[in-house]
């Protein structure tokens, strides 16, 4: 008895001691992801958007690192297409995202609108892959973080903002799909964001034409009493077994 006692005691050590380490694994590859300047720089085909009579640029940025300009035009471009369906909770939310967009863990995508005089130049580079000079007025943007959602590393998509002349041009799909390849470069087990139910334009852009599905984290699957209550879904696209697992509805 006393024999399997201690094999019992030694295995549970064991066990634990793969927890801590699996843990600390999965804290640095977030650290590692976040450390990376420009998440662009692997993908040099996606820093030009040429597409119905679209002609953009893309650049990386950081919240802490972003100019009084930048930070204006984030603020202006939030209300306008959120304070809607958001409603009379907009006011509220609105100082919540002015303190998240200018934390030190927020990345951002910049979308800048090229002028026509430098579209032959955008293509010549685009075929060199070279960073573009040319950088027009930012028409949108994306923020993203690299976090842990319940133990999982995830890329978890705080804003996807674009200018409504910029809109229904193919955009919003060539942006999610960089953020999944930045996911899949940086090892992360999925891409994450939350959204309005009252934004529909966005619930049937992320479900239906991007096939994301309604989390098990998400209010209306956690807890199927409380969820009617809440205004917003999370949804998710998994790209491994063990993410997976937690955050898709089994």
């Amino acid at each position: 008895m006393e024999a399997e006692g201690t094999n019992c005691q030694r295995k549970k050590r064991t066990t634990r001691k793969e927890v801590l380490e699996k843990k600390k694994a999965t804290e640095n590859v977030i650290k590692v992801a976040s450390s990376v300047n420009d998440h662009l720089s692997n993908f040099p085909h996606f820093r030009h958007y040429r597409r119905n009579g679209l002609y953009a640029h893309l650049s990386s940025g950081r919240g802490n690192k972003l100019t009084f300009f930048t930070k204006q035009y984030i603020q202006k471009l939030l209300k306008l297409n959120m304070e809607a369906p958001y409603g009379p909770e907009w006011p509220a939310e609105e100082k919540i995202k002015r303190r998240e967009m200018v934390a030190e863990e927020a990345r951002y995508i910049f979308v800048h609108e090229v002028s026509n005089k430098d579209v032959d130049g955008v293509s010549e580079l685009k075929e060199k892959e070279r960073t573009c000079s040319c950088e027009g007025p930012i028409v949108g943007f994306v923020h993203y973080r690299f976090i842990l959602e319940e133990e999982v590393p995830v890329v978890y998509v705080y804003e996807l903002q674009l200018e409504p002349h910029v809109q229904g041009k193919g955009l919003g799909k060539f942006l999610m799909q960089l953020i999944e390849l930045i996911a899949c470069e940086n090892r992360m087990g999925a891409v994450v964001l939350t959204v309005q139910r009252a934004n529909l334009v966005a619930m049937d852009f992320y479900i239906h034409k991007l096939r994301y599905t309604i989390s098990a984290i998400s209010p209306s699957r956690f807890d199927p009493l409380l969820g009617p209550e809440k205004t917003y879904e999370i949804l998710c696209k998994t790209f491994d077994h063990e993410a997976r697992a937690v955050l898709e509805v089994r």
